[in-house]
């Protein structure tokens, strides 16, 4: 009888119920949150889904990424997904997909695009200066700052060059969080920007972009965006390799694998290796709580900043530019973009808005991952 009684005592301390912490509750009730706004509301799913999942399993079984041993013991399953953040190959595969499933067509139509796209970057400079004054050093300021572009692999991406993996996960997070909220953070600050009458402005058609255009545009703002800061390349030329793949009509196999088998499969990897990330230990803290208030400020600044240029394009162009798809100018692909369409939408339903504001929402990409080089030119990452 004692051999059984102390087997099942065994067994009954091995169960997770006698090794989480107070914490560890708290983030499973906030990963059962997660999950259930991707489910039952379907707040971008295929980004929370993995990312709340990841979330779970390392509150139960925090082993699971566990590192590496000095003696070469083996580290924890979702551990080495996280490495490939760390290394910068998941964000920059991501590029890739987004690259070959997106039209860069509108922008090339309407080049003024980029103003926008640029004028969104704001919210990262406005959450830089606004993390220095919390306390933040340089770089870690710097790499929360880019969740005002509301582009998670870009902010993996430069938390991990810029050496702040301490801060990936909360970083992560936010951006992805914010990016599923698009639907929900930007229409109040674009109507409280623009008046009806703005809402309901009607752009002309675009012009038709010929396949010699398509086909240049990633060459060569490869090239130029490249040649100019030549760290950005992991993440432009992925966009642009994606893109090219895209257009140039003859790599079709190529384009299907990076927009959907490649894409999907980076996603899982990505999602839930974000995701666990955020152990009791590392997510609840004051740091955290800062990074999450300052990514929704810089996120609302970037949108307002986007809005608010829109209307002086307005100004400039007598009318002919609908401040609504400024705030496309973040890089939430294509989110941003259908928010522009549907707010315009319920001011005139016959206003057509997604193909113009899916111009600043790829300058929005692109703009980002170059703010992005900006910063580790500043400090001299390589």
């Amino acid at each position: 009888m004692s051999y059984i009684a102390n087997t099942l005592n065994n067994l009954l301390h091995q169960t997770a119920f006698f090794n989480l912490t107070i914490g560890n509750y708290v983030m499973i009730v906030v990963a059962c949150t997660f999950l259930y706004l991707a489910i039952r509301k379907e707040y971008e799913p295929l980004l929370l889904v993995p990312i709340a999942f990841g979330m779970l399993l390392v509150n139960i079984y925090p082993d699971i990424m566990m590192h590496i041993g000095e003696n070469g013991e083996a580290g924890g399953l979702l551990y080495y997904f996280y490495l490939l953040d760390e290394w910068a190959i998941l964000p920059s595969l991501i590029f890739l997909g987004v690259g070959a499933m997106t039209d860069f067509g509108p922008l090339i139509a309407n080049p003024k695009s980029f103003l926008l796209g640029a004028a969104a970057q704001f919210g990262i400079f406005a959450a830089y200066f606004g993390a220095i004054a919390l306390g933040f050093n340089d770089k870690a300021a710097a790499a929360i700052s880019i969740i005002g572009g509301a582009d998670g692999p870009t902010s993996i991406f430069l938390a991990g060059k810029l050496g702040q993996t301490a801060l990936l996960g909360p970083i992560a997070v936010a951006a992805y969080s914010y990016m599923s909220l698009v639907p929900i953070i930007q229409p109040p600050i674009m109507k409280l920007f623009t008046t009806e009458k703005e809402r309901k402005i009607k752009m002309e058609q675009l012009r038709p972009v010929s396949k010699l255009e398509r086909i240049l545009f990633p060459i060569i703002v490869t090239i130029v965006v490249c040649m100019i800061l030549p760290t950005t390349a992991p993440l432009v030329g992925m966009l642009m390799l994606g893109n090219l793949f895209r257009e140039s009509g003859v790599v079709r196999q190529l384009t299907d694998t990076a927009s959907n088998a490649l894409m999907y499969i980076v996603v899982i990897l990505l999602g839930t290796s974000v995701g666990a990330t955020t152990s009791a230990e590392a997510f609840l803290n004051s740091a955290t709580i800062k990074i999450v208030v300052l990514g929704l400020i810089a996120f609302s600044f970037g949108t307002g900043a986007g809005v608010l240029f829109g209307k002086l394009m307005c100004v400039v162009t007598k009318g002919k530019v609908n401040p609504l798809i400024g705030s496309a100018g973040v890089s939430a692909v294509p989110m941003a973009a259908r928010v522009s369409q549907k707010v315009g939408a319920e001011s005139d339903p016959t206003n057509f808005l997604l193909m113009h504001a899916m111009g600043p929402n790829v300058a929005g990409v692109i703009g980002t991952a170059v703010v992005a080089g900006t910063f580790m030119a500043i400090f001299g990452i390589v």
